[in-house]
C-alpha cells in the first residue's frame, strides 16, 4: 500500500476558514458523523457537484473499524532490502512484466511519446502496486476515505480525497457502492487517490471514462502522466549498480546533495554495466546495507520514486524491478554485516535519542532519520560512515 497525496495539503483550519459560514459550523472531522457527512455535502455542493449526485454518493457511507486497524498498525518496511527486493523481483513478475510489456506495447510508445516515460518505470510499479491488477484490495473506497475523512488523525490529507471521489461519481468513474480498492482510499491497478485520478487520469481506451480497476490502458498512460507530473526527466536514469572501493568518504553517502556520478566517479565508484555517459548528473551513493552490500548511484528521477512511496527500502526496490525490465541483470549482493532485529533497532533509535539525534518514531525501522544520525555517530567514534546498524556499533554507542 502507498500514499500519494501530495495533492491533498489543505489544513484542517482552511477548510474551515474557507468555507461558507454555514459549513464553518460542521464538524471537519470527529463527532457525529451525520453532522460531518452534512459538511462534507455541503462542500461537495459548493464546489459545483449536483446535489443529488453528493446524496447518491454519501447514501449509506459508513466508518470502517478495519481501516482504522489499518491505518493504525503500519510499518511494513522492516525487511532488509536483500530481502524484500528479491520476495518483490522475482522471476514470475519479470516473466509477466515482460508479456505485458509487449501485450500493450503500443499503449507503453504513447506512454513514452506524450510523458517521456519508458515501459520498464510504468511497468515496475503496476508490479510492485497491484501484481498487475490481480490484487487491488477489497475495501469499500467511499467507506474508507469517510472513514479516514472523519478520523481527526490526517483530516487535511482525506477530507479533499473524499470531495475527489464525489467528484468521480459525478463523472461516471466510481461506483459509491461497488468500486474498491486499498484501505487508504487507493483505486485500480497503478493504486491511485481519487485526487490524482482526476488531475492525471487518461481515458486509454477510448470509452470517455478513466477506469483504472479495468482498464490497463487507461491505468498505465495515467500512471505515466503522474510520474512526468512529479518530475521524471525523460533519456536519464534513476539508479544504477556500482562496485566500491575499500577507501571512500563514506560519510558522504545516503540520500544526501553535493555530488555529481562524476566525482563518485573519480573516487573510485565503477558502475557494474561500465556505462558513464550520466557523469554530469547530481548523484548520490546509497548503501543499503552498508558499505559490504550492494550499492547503487541514485541520479534526479529517483526522487519520482520517493514522491510515489517514501519508504527507501520499497522506492529503492521499485527502481532497481525497472532496471530489471530495461534488461540489467540481477545485482550483486555482496557480503553485509549482519543488521540488526526489530528490538535491537529500537534499542538504538533509543540511544540515538539520548545522544540528542532526531530520528523520529522509535519504530524499529532504519529509515532516513535513523541512517543520518547513525552516520554521525559512526563518524564520531572514527568507524565508517555508511549508515548501517550492527550490534558491533550498538554495543560502542
Amino acid at each position: 500500500m502507498i500514499l500519494k497525496a501530495r495533492h491533498a495539503l489543505a489544513s484542517v483550519a482552511l477548510l474551515t476558514l474557507t468555507a461558507s459560514p454555514a459549513l464553518a459550523q460542521t464538524p471537519a472531522c470527529g463527532g457525529d458523523l451525520g453532522a460531518f457527512l452534512q459538511g462534507v455535502k455541503g462542500e461537495a455542493v459548493a464546489k459545483g457537484v449536483p446535489a443529488d449526485v453528493v446524496e447518491r454518493a454519501l447514501a449509506g457511507a459508513a466508518i470502517d473499524q478495519k481501516v482504522l486497524s489499518r491505518d493504525r498498525a503500519q510499518g511494513v518496511f522492516k525487511q532488509t532490502f536483500n530481502e524484500f527486493s528479491k520476495r518483490t523481483v522475482s522471476k514470475s513478475r519479470l516473466d509477466i512484466g515482460a508479456q505485458k510489456m509487449k501485450e500493450y506495447a503500443d499503449v507503453f510508445a504513447r506512454a513514452e511519446k506524450e510523458f517521456g516515460v519508458p515501459a520498464p518505470v510504468i511497468t515496475a510499479f503496476w508490479a510492485m502496486e497491484t501484481d498487475f491488477g490481480a490484487v487491488q484490495g477489497d475495501f469499500n473506497t467511499r467507506n474508507a476515505l469517510v472513514t479516514l475523512a472523519h478520523d481527526c488523525r490526517r483530516p487535511e490529507m482525506f477530507r479533499p480525497q473524499l470531495i475527489a471521489a464525489i467528484e468521480m461519481v459525478q463523472h461516471g468513474d466510481l461506483d459509491p457502492a461497488t468500486t474498491s480498492g486499498a484501505w487508504a482510499g487507493e483505486i485500480g491497478q497503478v493504486q491511485m487517490l481519487p485526487e490524482d485520478i482526476i488531475a492525471f487520469g487518461v481515458d486509454g481506451d477510448g470509452d470517455g471514462h478513466v477506469n483504472l480497476k479495468k482498464s490497463s490502458p487507461d491505468a498505465i498512460l495515467t500512471a505515466a502522466k503522474f510520474i512526468q507530473s512529479l518530475g521524471f526527466k525523460a533519456g536519464q536514469p534513476a539508479i544504477q549498480e556500482v562496485s566500491v572501493p575499500e577507501q571512500l568518504p563514506w560519510e558522504k553517502t545516503g540520500l544526501q546533495p553535493g555530488m555529481k556520478a562524476s566525482d563518485w566517479f573519480a573516487l573510485g565508484v565503477k558502475p557494474r554495466n561500465g556505462d558513464i555517459a550520466f557523469g554530469n548528473l547530481e548523484a548520490s551513493l546509497v548503501l543499503p546495507q552498508g558499505r559490504k552490500g550492494v550499492a547503487f548511484l541514485t541520479y534526479p528521477n529517483f526522487n519520482v520514486y520517493l514522491e510515489w512511496n517514501q519508504s527507501f527500502i520499497y522506492t529503492t526496490s521499485a527502481a532497481y524491478f525497472a532496471t530489471r525490465l530495461g534488461g540489467a541483470p540481477t545485482y550483486e549482493g555482496g557480503n553485509p554485516e549482519q543488521g540488526l532485529d526489530d528490538t535491537g533497532m529500537k534499542a538504538l533509535q533509543t540511544k540515538l535519542q539520548t545522544l540528542g539525534h532526531d530520528v523520529g518514531k522509535v519504530d524499529g525501522i532504519l529509515g532516513s532519520g535513523t541512517r543520518a544520525a547513525l552516520q554521525k555517530e559512526q563518524l564520531r567514534l572514527g568507524r565508517p560512515a555508511d549508515g548501517w546498524a550492527t550490534l558491533e556499533l550498538l554495543n560502542a554507542l
